[in-house]
């Protein structure tokens, strides 16, 4: 049976995968060179790996559920759920290990609505979610780090150590808003007790502060576009799996 999309028809691709033919023809080379289509003992795949990977693409981007994606592609729900799940960890995005020294980054966490209730949990907005802390480089707003995924429940300052994120950074300069409290993290300036209003250059901080860490509200909205993280069925570790994912795709749709 053959399929109605195709990585062959170069229309298909920047609706489905949110990059550029050029940038997605670089990342099928990218996973040649680390041999994510070498020959694997069993049945062979169905379709060329250009396919396999516009097919996890599109199903992150998309969220159709897999019967009606897998018809599209010209295969089953079976095989388009094993090529989900074979290739979809391998299109990760891996973390930055060295920063230069002027690095500044931005730290923020954000919720993605989980079914699979053995990872997340009821949150503050009354969905069952996951909470995923995010670290963007500020110059160039690039995502360097994305922490492990707790439940949708707990705290940005527990997440922030638990998730791996902090190891991650380092010592690197870091911003973040005021629910990092007593991380260590640059957060804005607040009211002591008693105290009615900052002092102006205090107020002036926090507008500067303000401005810089919108930059990463602005990558969740752009992550976002993959319609996955708005509603995700996958279970365990497939909600990782996609946001490392539409992390790396993010990143090579901005660089272009």
């Amino acid at each position: 049976m053959g399929g109605v999309i195709t990585a062959s028809e170069r229309s298909w691709i920047a609706p489905f995968t949110g990059l550029s033919p050029r940038c997605f023809g670089k990342l099928v080379t990218v996973l040649r060179r680390e041999g994510r289509d070498q020959v694997r003992r069993g049945r062979p795949w169905s379709l060329p790996l250009e396919d396999r990977v516009l097919l996890v693409a599109a199903y992150w981007r998309t969220n159709l559920t897999l019967r009606q994606l897998a018809p599209l592609f010209g295969v089953s729900k079976s095989a388009a759920d094993r090529i989900i799940g074979y290739l979809g960890p391998m299109l990760a995005l891996q973390p930055r290990k060295r920063f230069r020294k002027d690095t500044v980054l931005i730290v923020d966490g954000t919720l993605v609505p989980a079914r699979d209730h053995a990872v997340a949990a009821s949150s503050k907005n009354y969905r069952y979610s996951t909470s995923h802390q995010v670290v963007i480089d500020a110059d160039t707003r690039l995502v360097v780090v994305v922490g492990r995924p707790l439940a949708g429940n707990r705290n940005d300052c527990t997440a922030w150590e638990e998730s791996g994120a902090k190891a991650a950074v380092g010592r690197t300069t870091a911003i973040a808003d005021g629910g990092y409290r007593g991380t260590g993290l640059i957060i804005p300036h607040r009211r002591e007790p008693g105290q009615a209003e900052l002092p102006a250059w205090k107020e002036e901080h926090n507008a500067s502060h303000r401005k810089v860490r919108a930059r990463v509200e602005h990558v969740f909205a752009r992550m976002k576009n993959w319609k996955i993280l708005r509603d995700c069925r996958l279970k365990g570790e497939g909600v990782h799996h996609a946001m490392l994912g539409i992390a790396r795709l993010h990143n090579l749709a901005l660089t272009g």
